[in-house]
C-alpha cells in the first residue's frame, strides 16, 4: 500500500469515527452504562480487603443488585466481606420551624458482596467488540513492535484490562479472540508510539485514550476487520468526543502510518 493509499484509508476511517462520535451513545453503551451504575464506589479500605479476600475481583455487588441485574450468586459462594457505612437522621428545627433532615455517620456494619465470577444468569452488557479474522496482519502487527523494541507478554493479572503498556512492554490479556487482540496490539502499540517522554506530560488521559483507540479504529478497519461500535463506544467511555479526535488527527495519522506501512510492506 502506497503512502497516498494509506493517507486515504487513514481519513475515510477516521470521517466515520467522527459521524459516530458526533451521533452520540449507542444503544450498547447506554445499556453498558446503565449497568455499570449499578456498581458502587468502595473506600480504599473496602477495596483493599476485596482485594486481600479475592486478588481477581473485577465487578462487586450485593446480593440484592445482582438480582436487579437479572443474575444470582451461585450455590456455596463465600461472600467477600466489607464495612458498610450506617447513617442516623437527624431532625432539627430552624427559627421558622421548619424541619431539616440531616443523615450523620453512627458507625459501621458487616456486609458482604460477591464478584461477577460468583454469579450466574443474564450476561452484563458489553460494548461493541471488534470481530473477524487478522490472519496473517497479526504476525506482522508483533514484528513491527519487536523491530520498535518494544516485547510483548501475557498475563491473567491484568484483568479485566485486555491490555497494558509500560514503556518498552506491552502485557496482552489471554484468551481473546484473533480480532480482540489485534485490535488490543494496535491500541497499547499506539500508547508506546504516541505517549512516552514530554508528551504524556502534556496530554489528558482522554486525548491519550482517545488517539490509541482512534488508530487502532483505523489500522482494524484497514485490513477489514468488523469494528461495529467498539471505538466509538471506547472513546466516549473516556469522554472523548469528535472535537477532541479531530484536534488529535496528526498523532492518529503518525501512528496509523507507521502501523499501516508495516503491515502492507511487501
Amino acid at each position: 500500500m502506497k503512502s497516498q493509499q494509506i493517507k486515504e484509508t487513514i481519513d475515510k476511517a477516521t470521517e466515520q469515527l467522527v459521524a459516530a462520535l458526533t451521533a452520540g451513545h449507542s444503544e450498547a453503551l447506554t445499556a453498558y452504562l446503565r449497568a455499570i451504575g449499578r456498581f458502587h464506589r468502595y473506600s480504599l479500605h473496602n477495596v483493599l480487603l476485596i482485594a486481600s479476600q479475592r486478588p481477581n475481583a473485577s465487578y462487586v455487588a450485593g446480593f440484592r443488585t445482582w438480582n436487579e441485574l437479572g443474575r444470582f450468586v451461585k450455590r456455596g459462594e463465600k461472600g467477600i466481606f466489607i464495612l458498610a457505612p450506617m447513617f442516623r437522621r437527624k431532625v432539627e428545627n430552624d427559627q421558622e420551624n421548619c424541619e431539616e433532615v440531616e443523615r450523620h455517620l453512627a458507625g459501621f456494619r458487616a456486609a458482604y458482596v460477591f464478584d461477577v465470577s460468583q454469579t450466574d444468569g443474564q450476561e452484563l452488557p458489553n460494548i461493541g467488540t471488534v470481530a473477524g479474522d487478522p490472519a496473517g496482519y497479526a504476525e506482522r502487527l508483533r514484528g513491527f513492535a519487536a523491530a520498535q523494541g518494544i516485547s510483548l507478554e501475557y498475563s491473567d493479572a491484568i484483568a479485566p484490562a485486555r491490555g497494558m503498556s509500560s514503556g518498552g512492554t506491552i502485557t496482552l490479556l489471554p484468551g481473546q479472540s484473533p480480532a480482540e487482540e489485534f485490535s488490543t496490539l494496535a491500541h497499547e502499540l499506539s500508547h508506546e508510539l504516541l505517549h512516552r517522554g514530554d508528551r504524556r506530560a502534556n496530554t489528558s488521559r482522554s486525548a491519550r485514550e482517545t488517539e490509541a483507540e482512534a488508530t487502532a479504529f483505523v489500522v482494524c478497519h484497514a485490513i477489514g476487520l468488523e469494528t461495529n461500535s467498539a471505538a466509538a463506544d471506547y472513546i466516549q467511555l473516556w469522554k472523548g468526543d469528535a472535537q477532541l479526535l479531530v484536534e488529535s488527527l496528526g498523532y492518529i495519522r503518525q501512528a496509523a502510518s507507521a502501523m499501516l506501512s508495516a503491515l502492507t510492506d511487501e
